[in-house]
């Protein structure tokens, strides 16, 4: 494994990632205790030590399934990164929930969840600038952070072009920005990456699959399950997105590399990027995802 630091904070995260909407159930799984007891040890096997997790995956569920297995082994070995400011209340169903107050008790259920008393990185999830632009609700984080219940407070944004965010950073005390950005989706290169880059942000590249699509186990005309997000989305976008996968794994793709160790090694590439963190259902994808850093070759960012 690879690590690199993660922006202005002291945080030295490995280049690979755990995303973990999956757990929440939304994804057509539902996950056992034993099962994600397996992917967490196994990404510690493999030298993950970020997992990225939400309030709303689940309604808590994704972080007291990972919180189950903290509470039995070393928290020191993870760095545990959650969110704010949704409420789950059904299936692809948020509540909006961006007052000082309301976060406030966000934060108290997280730790609870996650059974730990401090969060390494929490992050501002996808809300619109209204709720961004709170003063209140900034003060307030800062206050938890004095407190030594949040480390670092980083921002997802919604957007993956919201450069009001990104720019506002430094000025609400915002250390890393997380963002989707993948081979099919290069939009934060032009504008939120050079922002991130002058205020020396640390970057989580999410959805770096693009949401399965550069697997490699789709082809076109592929059809997902109801149960599954993606039967969710647009199918002339789909179809159009694996016939450009199609294409990139004929042009593009190294000999004996495998398309997804492709995808997450080409965002890793990029300067500003400091991980990225893919999902998995299985150890097996763990140690996949994990493989990528191997063909990192040298970087100006990496610490081995």
């Amino acid at each position: 494994m690879r690590y690199r630091r993660l922006g202005k904070t002291d945080l030295r995260v490995s280049v690979i990632g755990l995303g973990t909407w999956q757990f929440g159930g939304e994804w057509g799984k539902d996950f056992t205790q034993d099962e994600v007891d397996a992917i967490l040890g196994c990404a510690l096997e493999q030298g993950i030590n970020l997992i990225d997790t939400a309030e709303c995956y689940g309604d808590h569920l994704s972080e007291a399934l990972i919180g189950s297995y903290l509470s039995r082994h070393r928290r020191d070995d993870f760095l545990i990164a959650t969110k704010f400011g949704h409420g789950y209340s059904g299936r692809f169903e948020r509540m909006q929930l961006w007052t000082a107050q309301d976060v406030q008790k966000q934060i108290e259920a997280s730790l609870r969840a996650l059974q730990t008393d401090y969060l390494d990185l929490y992050q501002f999830h996808s809300g619109a600038d209204a709720y961004f632009d709170q003063d209140d609700l900034w003060t307030m984080l800062d206050k938890q952070k004095q407190a030594g219940k949040i480390r670092h407070i980083g921002t997802s944004i919604g957007s993956n072009d919201n450069l009001h965010q990104t720019a506002m950073s430094s000025h609400y005390g915002v250390e890393a920005i997380q963002v989707v950005y993948n081979r099919l989706d290069q939009k934060p290169e032009e504008r939120v990456f050079p922002s991130c880059q002058a205020q020396d942000l640390g970057v989580l590249a999410r959805v770096p699959l693009a949401s399965g699509y550069l697997s490699g186990k789709y082809t076109p005309g592929a059809k997902f399950d109801e149960k599954d997000v993606r039967h969710r989305h647009d199918a002339e976008s789909t179809y159009q997105k694996l016939v450009t996968v199609a294409k990139i794994k004929e042009e593009e793709l190294p000999e004996g590399m495998d398309m997804a160790t492709y995808a997450l090694t080409w965002c890793l590439r990029h300067p500003a990027v400091s991980t990225v963190i893919p999902g998995c259902k299985n150890p097996e994808q763990v140690i996949a995802n994990a493989q990528a850093a191997d063909f990192l070759g040298d970087h100006p960012q990496d610490i081995l």
